[in-house]
């Protein structure tokens, strides 16, 4: 890039042999100055274009990744033998990783709960359902505000309560 003032204008010379960009372009200053510009970021604006499984890099890796598998035989794994003790918890796990909610989690004290039954059959379970949806046969009574007391009398310089 250079600027010749006696023309005032500003040539852009590319480094590329070939393509469109290619050779060098006499740009006016201040049309130099609003190609430039445009590339500056507003405030807070983030000018990544490519971020994540797009990226060139992440790209790269996996095109890396799999030319490495390919050449890498695959390796079978037995299965675990879950005891059935630590069975029993791990669909406990398994809602706290998706959900990241702890079913065993008391929602009052954030305690430890544990379980004491697990109710299969399907006719128990509509009929607990069908229960909690019926609706309820009184309203909740609504409180009324506490009475306030009325002041005790004052007694008087005499000793008397005021009448």
């Amino acid at each position: 890039m250079a600027y010749d003032p006696a023309i005032e204008q500003v040539t852009y010379r590319s480094d590329k042999p070939d393509g469109p960009t290619a050779g060098t372009e006499p740009v006016d200053p201040l049309e130099f100055l609003a190609r430039l510009v445009t590339h500056i970021p507003d405030p807070g604006q983030v000018m990544q274009h490519y971020y994540g499984w797009y990226a060139s890099r992440t790209r790269g890796t996996r095109r890396r990744q799999a030319i490495h598998a390919a050449e890498v035989p695959v390796e079978i794994v037995d299965p675990v033998d879950w005891s059935l003790r630590a069975a029993r918890f791990r669909w406990a796990e398994v809602l706290r990783r998706i959900f990241e909610v702890d079913p065993l989690a008391c929602p009052r004290c954030r305690g430890l709960m544990r379980l004491v039954a697990g109710i299969t059959d399907p006719a128990v379970i509509t009929r607990i359902l069908a229960h909690r949806a019926r609706p309820r046969d009184h309203a909740p009574r609504s409180r009324s505000p506490p009475r306030r007391r009325r002041p005790s009398p004052t007694p008087t310089a005499t000793g008397h309560p005021h009448p």
